[in-house]
C-alpha cells in the first residue's frame, strides 16, 4: 500500500524538492503541503495521512507544538480527526543539528528526527520505518544522546519506578537495551536470543506500558531514572 505523505516546510523550493524525490518512490505519494503548523493542522482535519514530513522552525506555529498537537489523544489543543482515522506518525526535519531540537520533538511525540540535508535513500528509509511503527533519528543525533544520557542501571538504594513494575525482569533488560539504542538484532545477540523473541518482548513492553514505539521507551526510561546524565 502507498505511503500517504504530508510534507509541512515553509520553503516551498524544498517542498517541490522532496515531493519530486517522493512520487517517484512506488509505494509512497504527497497527499497534502503545508508551510506552517497551523496550516498543517487545518489540512489534516481533512486529508487522509499516514506520516508528516514537518520541519522544526517555522512562522506562526513551529513544528514541535504542531508535532505535540498531532500526536496528542486528547486535551484541549489536540488535534480532532474524524472518527476511525488513525492518527499520522510525524518524521521531524531540521537543518539545526540541535540536541535541544531532538528533546522537544521526540517528547511532543515525534517518531523520527532528521536532518533535511539526509541522503534521499536514508530519508526513504526513515519514513518507511515511522510509517511500519518504528521510529528513526539521525545517527549524528543518536550518538550525542547516548554519549549525554548514558544508560545505567539504578543503584540498590534507588527504589525501580512504579511505571515498570508491570514489566518481568527480562522485559526490563530488554527495555534497559532499547534505551541504549539498540537494534532487536542486537540485543537478541547480546542476550543470546532470537530476533523474533525481542520483538515479542518490545511489543510486551509498549502494550504495558502504553508506548507508542522505541523513541517513547527511551523517553520514558530517561524521565523514571531508569537513564541517568552521565556524572549524575
Amino acid at each position: 500500500m502507498s505511503i500517504k505523505v504530508m510534507l509541512v516546510d515553509d520553503q516551498e523550493l524544498l517542498r517541490t524538492g522532496f515531493t519530486m524525490v517522493l512520487q517517484a518512490q512506488p509505494d509512497m505519494s504527497v497527499v497534502a503541503e503545508a508551510g506552517d503548523g497551523v496550516e498543517a493542522l487545518d489540512k489534516l482535519r481533512h486529508a487522509d495521512v499516514d506520516v508528516v514530513l514537518m520541519d522544526v522552525r517555522m512562522p506562526r506555529m513551529d513544528g514541535v507544538e504542531a508535532c505535540r498537537r498531532i500526536c496528542a489523544e486528547g486535551g484541549e489543543n489536540a488535534l480532532v480527526l474524524p472518527e476511525g482515522r488513525a492518527r499520522p506518525k510525524v518524521l521531524m526535519l531540521t537543518t539545526f543539528d540541535l540536541d535541544e531540537y531532538a528533546f522537544a520533538a521526540l517528547k511532543a511525540g515525534a517518531s523520527g528526527f532528521l536532518l533535511k540535508d539526509v541522503p534521499p535513500p536514508e530519508l526513504l528509509s526513515g519514513i518507511r520505518a515511522v510509517a511500519s511503527g518504528d521510529a528513526v533519528v539521525a545517527p549524528s543525533t543518536t550518538k550525542r544522546l547516548l554519549d549525554r544520557f548514558a544508560p545505567i542501571l539504578p543503584s540498590d538504594h534507588e527504589p525501580r519506578p512504579d511505571v515498570v513494575d508491570a514489566l518481568t525482569e527480562r522485559e526490563l533488560e530488554v527495555m534497559m537495551l532499547v534505551a541504549q539504542g539498540l537494534s532487536n538484532a542486537e540485543i537478541a545477540q547480546r542476550l543470546f536470543l532470537s530476533e523474533a523473541t525481542i520483538k515479542t518482548h518490545v511489543g510486551r513492553i509498549l502494550m504495558k506500558l502504553g508506548l507508542r514505539d522505541r523513541v517513547q521507551v527511551v523517553v520514558l526510561a530517561y524521565e523514571t531514572g531508569l537513564v541517568k546524565a552521565r556524572g549524575r
